[in-house]
């Protein structure tokens, strides 16, 4: 049965004993996919949670981890489909934690790393419900790893800056002179639908067109496919290949050293450089 299924009935969920000592909410990362990459904390949680509010980047490897008695509720959002606005995610767990339920809040990669984290800690403390962080491997951590793509490396980049495609009032309007400096990775979340804007302005910026590019689909699962290109190509390479999201971009020198580790099989390479 699908993970997506086991979605319990909300008022179900919200019901209790309003004498009931109010609930906690846990902010767990989840990792990049694959579960061998959670925390023993999250590990934990996960499998001893009553409740548990998922996102749509949870991979089915971390959600078969869930307990078979506990309510699951699924809050993923998908470009141009939210099942639910973050203000009601955010009503959401304060209701359930005011029940008297100790809820685990799953959330893809690192919660406080474009997870939404931040917001949702801020609406928990202000309604008196207590919260914790357990924090996961984000993406671009994982990726990297798995990929041979060092985000820092002496010989390439002297320091790596994390920015995020898609701004909150839809626009990709992205501080482009910080991005374009050189000596240093660009790792891009959420910015597959911008691709070829984020490679024109680079290299309008003085972002050199042959600078080493790559972007990851689905990294560390497997799914995951790697593409390679230089910046001025990568818009073009990756509609080729028909890549969809989830997709991390990272940008820089380091992906030059793409392919030194010996790869697991079951991972696609894409090196579309003729």
């Amino acid at each position: 049965m699908s993970m997506h299924n086991r979605v319990a009935d909300l008022r179900q969920c919200s019901a209790g004993d309003a004498s009931r000592p109010t609930g906690k909410v846990y902010l767990v990362g989840a990792g990049p996919g694959d579960p061998d990459l959670l925390t023993l904390k999250a590990a934990r949680l996960i499998g001893s949670a009553k409740v548990v509010v998922y996102d749509h980047l949870v991979g089915d490897g971390v959600l078969a981890l869930v307990g078979r008695n506990a309510r699951m509720i699924y809050v993923g959002k998908e470009a141009g489909n939210h099942s639910l606005p973050q203000d009601q995610i955010n009503g959401l767990l304060v209701e359930l934690a005011r029940a008297g339920l100790d809820v685990v809040r799953l959330k893809g990669g690192d919660p406080f790393m474009f997870g939404r984290g931040g917001e949702e800690m801020e609406e928990l403390l202000d309604h008196g419900v207590s919260c914790e962080v357990v924090p996961g491997i984000t993406a671009a951590c994982g990726i990297s790893a798995c990929t041979g793509m060092p985000l820092t490396h002496r010989d390439h980049a002297r320091s790596v800056i994390f920015t995020t495609g898609h701004l909150k009032d839809g626009t990709v309007n992205l501080d482009w002179p910080a991005l374009a400096r050189p000596n240093q990775t660009v790792v891009i979340y959420m910015g597959l639908g911008a691709l070829d804007i984020i490679c024109r302005e680079l290299i309008a910026h003085s972002l050199p067109g042959d600078t080493p590019a790559a972007v990851v689909h689905a990294g560390t699962t497997e799914r995951q496919v790697v593409l390679t290109d230089r910046l001025d190509r990568l818009a073009a390479s990756v509609n080729r290949a028909r890549l969809k999201s989830p997709a991390l971009i990272m940008i820089g020198s380091v992906v030059s050293l793409h392919g030194l580790l010996v790869q697991v099989p079951r991972h696609e390479e894409l090196a579309l450089t003729a």
